[in-house]
């Protein structure tokens, strides 16, 4: 039986044979979205410290060639809206188990952040527990939350055809500012 990880490098592997833009991994989210993610500088982030704040959680990994696409709209973003309360994390679902295929240490995205000049905090769900909580079933995905912690609308999911991801968010930012 493949584990979580395991089974998302089997599904990017298919998606990419079948020409398939994203993978599928879980489960719909309801509610205000409870969690705790750490990041990659050691601290911790929860729903209840960011109530009040309209919040972007872009899933991604820094092994797939998808997530490099999508960290040019989430800069975008990011330098586009915070100066209007909304804080984007992007956040990595890669393993902190050394054994794991789909490792990647703290050093190891701290490197990836500087490659890419991302510039803004990168959380990390090395289980998947909160993506598959908030319906972000595909790598990668990108989820909104309003200042009570629900989300708005339905993950943006996968590759963007149209590379305008940023203006997709932009959209659904605007509708809830």
């Amino acid at each position: 039986m493949l584990r979580f990880n395991e089974k998302v490098r089997a599904g990017l592997a298919l998606a990419v044979m079948l020409g398939v833009g994203s993978i599928g991994l879980g489960q719909k989210a309801s509610g205000p979205a409870e969690f705790s993610l750490r990041s990659i500088d050691g601290q911790t982030i929860t729903s209840e410290s960011l109530r009040g704040e309209v919040v972007v959680l872009a899933f991604g990994a820094s092994w797939l060639p998808l997530s490099r696409t999508q960290l040019q709209s989430v800069k975008k973003l990011a330098d586009e809206y915070s100066n209007r309360g909304v804080v984007v994390y992007w956040v990595s679902t890669e393993s902190e188990n050394t054994k794991s295929k789909n490792y990647a240490s703290d050093a190891q995205l701290r490197g990836f952040v500087k490659k890419f000049s991302l510039s803004v905090t990168v959380l990390r769900d090395p289980d998947g527990v909160v993506s598959r909580k908030l319906n972000a079933d595909e790598l990668p995905s990108v989820v909104i939350l309003d200042k009570q912690g629900n989300p708005v609308g339905e993950p943006i999911k996968g590759i963007d055809p149209e590379g305008n991801l940023a203006g997709q968010l932009a959209k659904k930012l605007d509708q809830i500012l």
